[in-house]
């Protein structure tokens, strides 16, 4: 059931909106940050067996 927001449901859905898209955006860029750091670290350590 929605709350009714009166005249201010517009800014309220769009805060709403804009929040969901910056969590979507951090989780993201840790995804990929988290992915690009164990290649590094999987790389240093493939180098530091073979030495």
């Amino acid at each position: 059931m929605i709350p009714d927001l009166g005249k201010y449901a517009g800014t309220v859905l769009s805060a709403y909106g804009v929040s969901l898209l910056l969590l979507a955006a951090i989780i993201a860029l840790s995804l990929w940050k988290s992915r690009a750091v164990k290649r590094k670290l999987d790389a240093a350590e493939a180098r530091r067996s073979d030495g």
